[in-house]
């Protein structure tokens, strides 16, 4: 029987995804456990794979069709691996039970033997017996026969039941290129009833001349623009952000923070903590901790509107934004409060990682408090971060620049680095914020503090 192929659930808040790839064709062979098809959801890309050995029968939906979970994506014809055995095994157990009647069976038929001397009796049958612009060829395999203007007709087939596959049409091609089509394609005219003629061939050598040269493919108009669909993702990540610029107060306030103290810590501690932990000490870890200080000093910035109410959060799950081809994505640190230096940097690390794979899970990317964002690693000075809703709050880190700055009525050179929060200005006032910032800078300035504090 017929196997479905059908939009699996997509996960919690997700109700429909766009058709990516097909990484099967239709007439393709495919087993249990190979990824057919896959789908871009919001967050994440989800495959979809065949439940059963057989052939993909039908593609339903295509690429970049919106579809909602149970809908129909394809048909596979299930068990195809035991149709072409059982079907093999049949024409060798009745062909001698067929030998009587081989002769007048081969004069009716209408796709001629293979060209050496005498016809095996149960071969032709199978291939004259099935209708040659019927279902015996997908849609598929008939477009690439098109291609090259190979007869169908005249091809038999290895698939199931006769069925004529893709290697089936490419092997023509390629015979037919290098001469020895005959061996390969049966005459696209019935030969005589009589015993088998030998000046058959001729005319089958010289058919498939024509398709030498492949049909040319129409270029673009100069080569100078190219189309390219939006990946489902790509779509969310631009509508979320232009939603959040249109539906939140959003202000962006600065400062500058000296990281001295933090730059020596690292030198002095990190072989240890790396040898201890099996992890690098990065900056991360000090910012995480730092705006779970500063959160807590500020529990309006660890917020979320809720029609006419404001929920205060009393847990801290940390967005750590992490760029990749199709656009920046904000896995999440759950209870970072709770958390240690290394426990923080090891699961950064894990949850970049996988992002970077494309190995994220709804859980994963779903529930954060607050975010940080750090465009330092790109090079970034500074920039005004766009919030992710339904957040108030995301704190952007910048690159550490060499600087003059005054010290004790001294100029000195100091690693310095710009910082930037973006809030809600309907929940988070201008002096809060301004605030909050600071309580980041004191907190990363003396790291020691971090430890009471974070």
């Amino acid at each position: 029987m017929p196997v479905e192929i059908r939009v699996p659930p997509l996960g919690e808040s997700l109700v429909d995804a766009v058709v990516g790839q097909w990484l099967k064709a239709e007439g393709d062979e495919v087993s249990r456990g190979d990824t057919l098809v896959e789908l871009e959801t919001d967050k994440v890309n989800l495959d979809v794979a065949a439940t059963e050995d057989g052939v993909l029968n039908r593609i339903d939906k295509h690429e970049g069709d919106v579809v909602t979970v149970g809908e129909l994506l394809g048909v596979v014809a299930e068990g195809a691996g035991a149709s072409q055995n059982g079907a093999t095994e049949a024409q060798t157990t009745e062909a001698p039970a067929a030998e009587p009647v081989a002769a007048p069976v081969a004069a009716t038929a209408t796709s001629a033997p293979a060209p050496p001397p005498p016809p095996a009796p149960g071969e032709t049958p199978v291939a004259g017996t099935i209708d040659p612009t019927g279902g015996r060829a997908a849609p598929a395999v008939r477009r690439l026969a098109e291609e090259h203007a190979v007869d169908l007709a005249a091809v038999q087939g290895t698939g199931p039941g006769g069925r004529v596959t893709r290697e089936d049409v490419l092997a023509i091609v390629e015979a037919q290129r290098t001469g020895a089509v005959a061996a390969t394609q049966a005459p696209t005219t019935a030969p005589a009833p009589a015993p088998v003629p030998t000046p058959a061939p001729a005319p089958v050598a010289a058919t498939p001349t024509p398709v030498e040269t492949p049909q040319p493919v129409a270029p673009s108009a100069d080569g100078r623009e190219e189309r390219v669909r939006m990946s489902r993702r790509r779509q969310t990540i631009a509508t979320r952000l232009v939603e959040a610029q249109h539906t939140a107060a959003m202000l962006t306030t600065f400062n500058e923070i000296d990281m001295s103290a933090v730059m020596e810590l690292r030198a002095a501690r990190k072989d240890a903590f790396k040898e201890r932990h099996g992890v690098n000490l990065g900056f991360m870890s000090f910012f995480t901790k730092a705006s779970v200080g500063a959160l807590k000093a500020f529990p309006q910035v660890n917020a979320e509107i809720q029609g006419t109410d404001l929920i205060l959060k009393k847990y801290y799950d940390i967005g750590i934004a992490v760029g990749v081809d199709e656009g920046l994505v904000v896995p999440v640190v759950r209870d970072a409060d709770r958390k240690t230096f290394a426990a923080i940097e090891q699961e950064i690390i894990d949850l970049a990682t996988k992002a970077r794979e494309n190995k994220l899970t709804i859980p994963e990317l779903t529930g954060g408090t607050f975010t940080i964002t750090n465009g330092g690693i790109f090079g970034s000075l500074m920039s005004t971060p766009i919030l992710n809703a339904p957040q108030v709050g995301i704190l952007g880190m910048h690159a550490i620049q060499q600087r003059p700055v005054a010290r004790n009525n001294e100029v000195v050179i100091r690693p310095m680095m710009y910082v930037a929060l973006s809030y809600d200005h309907r929940v988070v006032d201008g002096r809060e914020a301004v605030q909050f910032l600071v309580r980041i800078k004191e907190l990363v300035e003396d790291p020691t503090t971090l430890l009471l504090e974070g």
